[in-house]
């Protein structure tokens, strides 16, 4: 912990007057990790905070807090045509996946500004790339594999621009069985070209590792606004030709928003939506987004339903056919499995939303218009089921898209809309918008 803090953070092992007051060191810094990574600011090292630190990520520090930042007195090239050179390979790969992962890399820039790149084989680059392992000659040593993949320098001379990355790590062209080089290089480029970490964790610049589609990955507008802070727009773009645009980021402040699923966790609630989830804590008055990855594996974006069995204190996260369980954000042995594993027929395909009763400690699956009652004791499904979800809960019109429990109220959503009911009595109290509990945060 204070080995990643130090590396990352600048801790500094501060005695005296500090102390004194009351706040360490090191819950200073945990607290500007927390802060930074959108986590619950405990000042404690907590199961998410381990959890962000065992995440494979750049190994240049996080010293900047803020949405896209740049280097300290904002260090870019006074030129546009820059060059690069491929000093060695990685066995990992074919020299030619090699070459097209860089080129195409540092193309994600030169889309969006007047920057121009090129190769030479030969003499000093205004951008070196190498492959290298442990202590390599810049003070920056590799940590062997895990966690660091790479570092880059900010522009400048000498190693100015410069990005290293770590052999000990398997790189690949497309597989997700190793760190696709494509994703690594394009965000080490960017600290090449002045830019440092950002905290929207749809950035390229975010600092953890994400593994995206080659082929079809656009740069947020944050990483846009960053570069172009820098460097100004790109003269050539035609404005007749319509560019991809990069996924637009759920908003709390949507009310129009239909959610993917919403479940609570050991005290707080959790509201899925595409590749982003927010967290809601009782004590506290936002909600905090973060990317699923960042603490689930890859498959788990765009999930079908989620529920907590405080039975079994595990959290349940289903998409498609399989299901995945975990232990806080641990995956339990064994998973993932199939639907088929909770008693479900082999003829549904995904189930659109799930509800934990805690009263009962039954689970309520819901496929269509049709719902299932699953005993959390007994693993099987219920006698007499599937029933019609009208029957349970008056007033709904349309599927269930998501549903969890709340301070003894269930919450069952419908599109855009949330509905409250008694469970027991099957009373219907209010009709709410979904973002309800999202405490609208404008981020």
């Amino acid at each position: 912990m204070k080995s990643y803090l130090k590396e990352f953070f600048n801790l500094t092992e501060e005695t005296g007057p500090t102390i004194r007051r009351g706040i360490s060191p090191l819950t200073k810094k945990l607290t500007e990790m927390q802060r930074f990574f959108r986590l619950q600011i405990t000042g404690t090292l907590d199961t998410e905070t381990l959890a962000v630190m065992k995440k494979p990520r750049c190994g240049v520090p996080d010293s900047n807090v803020a949405h896209f930042s740049t280097f300290g007195r904002n260090p870019k090239w006074e030129g546009k045509s820059l060059t690069f050179r491929i000093e060695n390979y990685t066995p990992d790969m074919s020299p030619s996946e090699v070459d097209e992962s860089i080129e195409k890399a540092l193309q994600v820039w030169a889309k969006v500004t007047p920057l121009r790149f090129t190769r030479i084989y030969s003499g000093t680059a205004d951008i070196r790339i190498s492959f290298v392992s442990g202590s390599h000659g810049d003070f920056y040593p590799f940590d062997g594999p895990g966690r660091i993949l790479a570092h880059a320098f900010a522009p400048g001379p000498g190693m100015g621009g410069d990005a290293h990355f770590d052999e000990d790590e398997n790189f690949t062209y497309r597989s997700s069985r190793g760190f696709v080089l494509f994703m690594v290089a394009a965000h080490e480029f960017g600290h090449s070209l002045g830019l440092d970490h950002s905290e929207d964790p749809s950035a390229l610049m975010y600092p953890t590792y994400s593994n995206k589609n080659p082929d079809t990955f656009v740069l947020s507008q944050d990483d846009v606004n960053g570069i172009q802070s820098l460097y100004g727009p790109n003269p050539d773009k035609d404005p007749s030709v319509d560019e991809p645009q990069p996924p637009t980021d759920p908003d709390s402040c949507d009310s129009t928003m239909v959610l993917d699923a919403v479940t609570t966790l050991r005290g707080e609630m959790l509201f899925f939506k595409d590749s982003f989830f927010w967290r809601s804590y009782p004590q506290s008055g936002t909600a905090q987004r973060s990317l699923i990855t960042n603490f689930w594996p890859k498959p788990l974006t765009n999930i079908d339903a989620a529920y907590e069995s405080q039975q079994s204190d595990k959290i349940f996260l289903f998409k498609g056919r399989r299901v995945w369980a975990f232990t806080g954000y641990d995956l339990v042995p064994g998973y993932p499995k199939t639907l088929t594993s909770f008693g479900l027929p082999k003829g549904v395909r995904q189930i659109d939303a799930a509800l934990y009763d805690t009263e009962s400690g039954k689970t309520l699956f819901f496929v269509g218009s049709k719902y299932f009652s699953y005993d959390e004791a007994r693993k099987t499904i219920d006698r007499g089921f599937p029933k019609r979800v009208d029957q349970a809960f008056p007033g709904l019109t349309r599927n269930v898209t998501a549903a969890f429990q709340y301070r003894g109220f269930t919450y069952i959503y419908s599109g855009p809309y949330m509905l409250e009911y008694d469970l027991r009595t099957g009373r219907l109290f209010r009709v709410l918008r979904n973002n309800y509990f999202l405490r609208c945060t404008n981020f």
